[in-house]
C-alpha cells in the first residue's frame, strides 16, 4: 500500500510540474506573439519616434491665385519618463514659457489623463502646449538643454491670402475621438478639415506624416539615429488643389452682401464650375486659427444671426416668380401651350390668382415672362393638370402632375446634388402625390387646390444653389453639370439632361431677355452683355418678403449663371436684380463701371428688417 501511494503521487507531482513549465510557455508565446504591447514597450525604452508633419495642400483659385497657404507655428512636447529622472526646474521652464506654475500643473494633468488622452505613454512625446509662435518660444528654443524630455516642434497652421469664402474653403480644427477611432492615421492633437473644401479633400489635403527614429540607452539618453536612418521615412506635403472660383468675383460677390442676409451662387453654364458662392452674413476664415479659434467659434456659435450656416445651399426658399420659367418649359415640353398661346389678365381683378400689376391683355409667353403675370401662369398650370378632366377618381389628373413633377425634377430640384465636392446641402421639395393625399384625400384635391404652385410659392422649397443651377440648365438648353468647386475635368462629367426638348429654350431665352430691357429688370440692364433674368418676390411669413433672382449672360453664348437671395428684403427688383448684375458685370468685364450703384448696394444695411 505504502510502495503504491508514493507511486501515485510521483505521477502527480510530475504532473503538476509540467503544468507549471507549460504554462510559463503559453505565457512566454502570449507575450512575445500575441501581445504586441510589451513589444512596443520594449521598443519605446530603446527608441524615440519622432513625427515629421507634412505641410497641407495649397489652395488656389481658377486663375491661380493663391488663397490658402500655410504658416510655421510651434508646440511643445514631453517625454515624462525622461523628464522624471532627475531633478526637474519647473520654474525654469515656467518662465520660458510665460506661464504660471498653476498653469503648468493643469496641463501636465490634462497631458497624462488617459481619459482625456486617450494617447498618452511616459516613453513617447506628448503635446504639452501648442500654437506658439516664434516670439512664445524663443526664450525655451535658446535653453532647451536644461529641460531633458521637453522638445520643440514645429507645425502649420492655415493662412489666408483674403479674408473672404469662408464658407467654401471650410477650417482646419483639432481632431476628436472619434476622427481617431475612424483613421488611424490621427493621434491627439494632429489637425483634420473639419468642413468645406478643407473636409472634403481632407485625405489628399493632409499629405502624409513622416518618421525619425532615435536610439537610446537603458537610461533614455539619446544615442543616435535608430538603425543609421534606414527605418526613417520623409513626411509628404498634402496635393495643392485648383478651384473654380474667381476671387475677383467672389470679392465682389461678399461685398455687396455685407448687413445683409442670404447668399448670391453663380456658376459656369458649360463646366458646371461654381465662380462664386457667397453667404451672408460671413467672417474672416483666419479667425478659425490657432489659440483663438475655440472662442471665435464659440462666439459665431452663438450670433442669431447664423453665419455658421452656408445660406447658398442650406437655406430654402419659395422660389416665387423665378419659378414662373420652368412652369413656361413643362407646359411646352407637354404640348398644353405653344409660344403662341394667349390667357388674359384683369390685372389686380384677376381670380383666382391676381396679378401683381395692370398690363396688356391678353398674353402670350414672351409677354407674360416679361411682365411675371400671375394669372397666365396660372392659366397654363391648370390647363397642363387637368386637360383629362377628373374622371376615373383623379388617375389621369395625377398621372399629369407626378409627369409635371419628374420635369421640374429633371432641371436638379427636389434632391441633394451627388457626385459633388459640396458637403452641407438641403434638399428642397418637391411635394408628391402621397403628400397631398395624405392632407386632403385621395378625391379631395385639384388643380385650384394647389395653385399656388404655379407662381412658386405653396409647398415647393428651393435652395439658391439649386436656383443657380436651374438658370444655368437654362442657358444650356436643356442640360446642366453637377455643380462642383475642384477644377478636375473628372469633375465635368456628370452630365445631366432635362425632360424638356432643346427647341423649346429659345422663346423662354428671349422672355428673359425681354425682363432685362422692358421688364423688372430694365433699369440695371447692360445691353452689350445680352443679360437674360429673372425677378422674384417671395412670401415669407416671418417678416419682408425675399427678393431673388436668377439670370444668365450673354444670351447666345452664356458665360455665367447667377441665383441672388436677399432675405427680408422686399421687391427682387429692387436689391437681388441688382446685385446680380453687378456680379455678372465683374466677370464678364473685369471691373464695376456703375460705381455708383455697387456704392448703394454694397452701403445697404437690410438686417434690420422686420421679422418676428
Amino acid at each position: 500500500m505504502i510502495n503504491d501511494s508514493l507511486y501515485k503521487r510521483k505521477y502527480i507531482i510530475g504532473s503538476i510540474a509540467v503544468v507549471v513549465v507549460l504554462s510559463y510557455i503559453i505565457r512566454l508565446f502570449f507575450l512575445q506573439v500575441i501581445d504586441q504591447s510589451t513589444q512596443e514597450k520594449a521598443e519605446n525604452n530603446a527608441q524615440l519616434r519622432q513625427t515629421l508633419y507634412p505641410s497641407r495642400g495649397l489652395i488656389y483659385d481658377r486663375n491661380g491665385e493663391l488663397l490658402v497657404a500655410n504658416q510655421p507655428i510651434y508646440e511643445v512636447t514631453m517625454v515624462v519618463r525622461e523628464m522624471t529622472k532627475q531633478a526637474f526646474d519647473t520654474i525654469g521652464l515656467c518662465n520660458a514659457l510665460h506661464i504660471t506654475r498653476e498653469t503648468f500643473d493643469t496641463r501636465m494633468q490634462d497631458m497624462t489623463n488617459r481619459k482625456k488622452n486617450r494617447g498618452y505613454s511616459r516613453y513617447s512625446p506628448q503635446i504639452f502646449m501648442q500654437n506658439l509662435s516664434q516670439e512664445e518660444i524663443a526664450q525655451l528654443q535658446q535653453e532647451k538643454y536644461k529641460y531633458p524630455g521637453v522638445d520643440i516642434r514645429i507645425r502649420t497652421l492655415r493662412d489666408y491670402t483674403y479674408p473672404i469664402a469662408s464658407h467654401v474653403l471650410g477650417s482646419v480644427g483639432e481632431v476628436n475621438y472619434n476622427d481617431i477611432e475612424r483613421d488611424n492615421y490621427y493621434s491627439i492633437g494632429d489637425y483634420s478639415g473639419r468642413d468645406g473644401i478643407e473636409r472634403t479633400y481632407e485625405e489628399a489635403l493632409r499629405g502624409q506624416k513622416g518618421v525619425k527614429i532615435y536610439m537610446r540607452d537603458s537610461r533614455g539618453r539619446i544615442q543616435g539615429v535608430y538603425q543609421q536612418g534606414k527605418l526613417d521615412t520623409d513626411a509628404q506635403a498634402g496635393t495643392d488643389l485648383h478651384l473654380s472660383l474667381d476671387i475677383a468675383t467672389q470679392q465682389v460677390a461678399e461685398a455687396l452682401m455685407q448687413n445683409k442676409i442670404g447668399s448670391i451662387v453663380a456658376i459656369e453654364p458649360q463646366t458646371g464650375e461654381i465662380l462664386a458662392m457667397a453667404s451672408a452674413p460671413y467672417w474672416d476664415p483666419g479667425k478659425l486659427v490657432g489659440k483663438e479659434r475655440s472662442a471665435n467659434y464659440q462666439q459665431l456659435l452663438n450670433d442669431p444671426h447664423k453665419p455658421l450656416m452656408n445660406r447658398a445651399t442650406q437655406a430654402q426658399y419659395s422660389p416665387g416668380s423665378t419659378f414662373k420659367i420652368l412652369q413656361a418649359l413643362a407646359a411646352l415640353q407637354d404640348g398644353s401651350i405653344t409660344p403662341y398661346t394667349k390667357y388674359p389678365c384683369n390685372g389686380k381683378s384677376s381670380s383666382p390668382i391676381k396679378c401683381t400689376h395692370n398690363h396688356g391683355s391678353p398674353v402670350d409667353l414672351e409677354e407674360g415672362i416679361e411682365q411675371s403675370c400671375n394669372p397666365y401662369f396660372w392659366a397654363l398650370y391648370r390647363d397642363m393638370l387637368q386637360k383629362d378632366g377628373y374622371e376615373d377618381g383623379h388617375v389621369r389628373f395625377k398621372e399629369h402632375y407626378n409627369a409635371w413633377r419628374e420635369i421640374i425634377a429633371s432641371f436638379g430640384l427636389g434632391e441633394k446634388f451627388t457626385n459633388t465636392d459640396i458637403r452641407e446641402q438641403a434638399k428642397g421639395y418637391l411635394p408628391t402625390t402621397d403628400f397631398y393625399n395624405k392632407i386632403y384625400g385621395q378625391k379631395g384635391w385639384k388643380a385650384i387646390t394647389i395653385r399656388s404652385l404655379s407662381i412658386g410659392q405653396g409647398e415647393i422649397l428651393v435652395t439658391p444653389l439649386q436656383l443657380a443651377n436651374q438658370v444655368a440648365a437654362i442657358a444650356n438648353k436643356g442640360y446642366y453639370i453637377t455643380p462642383h468647386f475642384n477644377r478636375n475635368d473628372s469633375m465635368k462629367s456628370d452630365v445631366h439632361t432635362t425632360l424638356v426638348d432643346e427647341k423649346y429654350f429659345d422663346v423662354v431665352h428671349r422672355g428673359m431677355a425681354r425682363v432685362m430691357t422692358e421688364g423688372t429688370g430694365r433699369w440695371y440692364n447692360i445691353p452689350e452683355l445680352q443679360m437674360c433674368g429673372k425677378t422674384g418676390t417671395v412670401q415669407n411669413p416671418h417678416g419682408e418678403d425675399h427678393a431673388l433672382f436668377i439670370g444668365f449672360a450673354p444670351m447666345d453664348n452664356p458665360q455665367i449663371a447667377v441665383a441672388v437671395a436677399v432675405e427680408n428684403a422686399g421687391f427682387g427688383a429692387t436689391w437681388a436684380c441688382p446685385i446680380a448684375t453687378l456680379v455678372m458685370e465683374q466677370y464678364l468685364t473685369g471691373e464695376i463701371k456703375r460705381k455708383s450703384l455697387y456704392d448703394r448696394m454694397a452701403t445697404a444695411d437690410l438686417t434690420n428688417s422686420t421679422q418676428e
